[in-house]
């Protein structure tokens, strides 16, 4: 009986094409302009050398500082992920005024009775190169001072030490992922669409109610317990979202080549949760406002997408906001929980952050299954 019962709700769930529409089709449609609006975004942040130029006149020649310098910070390090700072053109001034004004260089430095640099226009690239000529000439100056009061620094090999520019400070990464503000905006998707589960959760209790169909009438009249109605209509419907849950993330991952680390099991362990917990909230919007379905879907569509511009779907730095001036907000807040447990895996893996976030989801769980549960039981009617 509980098995023909599955089915049957399963088959009247996947009838239903409103809800799949906003339940699957809506995300990859979501998903898919998401990609097309934030394709570009890590590109434009990546740096790429600067084009400058260097006036190669006498002076310059003699100055085999400058030379050393400028042939450093147009090489790269060594390292494979260090690029050169520069790209170098030697030229005469009036090619490098030319140069200039076509745009095919950020600014040249030329040596006129000292070191000069010529810019067009100020920004971001022109300070770099202000900042390394500054840098220099500031070495050059502290060199010359030690010198002058200590000429055996010199055999001491004081100037092999200052090009060597020994860095004491080693980099390492703050997670196992490269940071990526994009991805956040993905994970919030498949949030929203947990949430949108709601929908059938929403439709399953309605189907219960009997003052809400002349399905519910028979169902209220048959010999089925409650609890027993509950459990199987709950069950059809996590099973259709979570297979549309699967998709999305199939789409995400395979498709549209959006990262979501090596945890593969933990990830789907979290869509599973998630869905459970739009399914079961859906059913406690249902069972607890006593209006018609149209009022229901709209107050579950407006709750869905206030815990998702709280999660930062919408703006990126709400998230932030929330979780420095009102934690307790994301906490109460599934959509954030759900989107959290993805950032956790993705940037730092299996930690205490993630299971937290589990473990409050499995508390919504529980509490808007247990009052859906308790309200529909106390529901009697007159007459059906």
């Amino acid at each position: 009986m509980f098995l023909h019962n599955y089915i049957y709700r399963l088959k009247c769930i996947i009838r239903d094409k409103e809800f799949l529409f906003w339940t699957l089709l809506f995300p990859i449609i979501l998903a898919t302009l998401f990609n097309f609006a934030f394709s570009n975004i890590t590109e434009a942040e990546k740096f790429t050398r600067l084009n400058i130029a260097v006036v190669d006149n006498e002076e310059f020649r003699q100055n085999t500082a400058l030379q050393r310098a400028i042939k450093a910070a147009a090489n790269s390090s060594g390292d494979k992920d260090q690029e050169g700072l520069f790209n170098i053109r030697y030229t005469s001034k009036e090619e490098g005024d030319k140069l200039l004004e076509d745009r095919e260089i950020e600014g040249y430095i030329y040596l006129d009775n000292g070191i000069k640099l010529v810019v067009k226009e100020s920004g971001l690239s022109q300070s770099i190169i202000k900042g390394f000529m500054d840098h220099f000439m500031q070495l050059s100056s502290t060199l010359e001072t030690i010198i002058r009061k200590d000429p055996q620094s010199m055999e001491r090999g004081i100037l092999d030490k200052a090009e060597a520019a020994i860095n004491y400070l080693k980099e390492v990464a703050p997670s196992k992922s490269s940071p990526d503000i994009v991805v956040n905006y993905f994970y919030n998707l498949i949030a929203m669409a947990c949430m949108y589960g709601g929908f059938w959760g929403l439709k399953e209790v309605t189907v219960i109610q009997a003052n809400l169909s002349s399905q519910g009438a028979r169902i209220n009249i048959a010999p089925i317990h409650k609890f027993k109605i509950f459990i199987v209509c709950v069950l059809a419907a996590v099973t259709v979202q979570l297979f549309e849950i699967l998709l999305l993330l199939a789409y995400l991952a395979l498709v549209l080549k959006i990262s979501f680390g090596n945890q593969i099991g933990y990830i789907i362990f979290t869509c599973i949760v998630g869905t459970i917990t739009g399914v079961t909230f859906g059913a406690f919007v249902a069972s607890v406002v006593k209006k018609g379905e149209g009022v229901k879907i709209g107050i579950l569509i407006g709750s869905s997408m206030t815990m998702s511009f709280l999660a930062g779907m919408m703006y990126d730095k709400m998230k932030y906001i929330i979780s420095t001036k009102v934690p307790v907000i994301g906490y109460l807040n599934p959509a954030n929980l759900i989107t959290d447990c993805f950032y956790s895996l993705y940037y730092y893996g299996i930690n205490t952050r993630f299971f937290i976030n589990i473990g409050v989801l499995c508390v919504f769980i529980v509490f808007f299954s247990l009052c859906t549960y308790l309200i529909l039981r106390r529901q009697k009617y007159a007459s059906l």
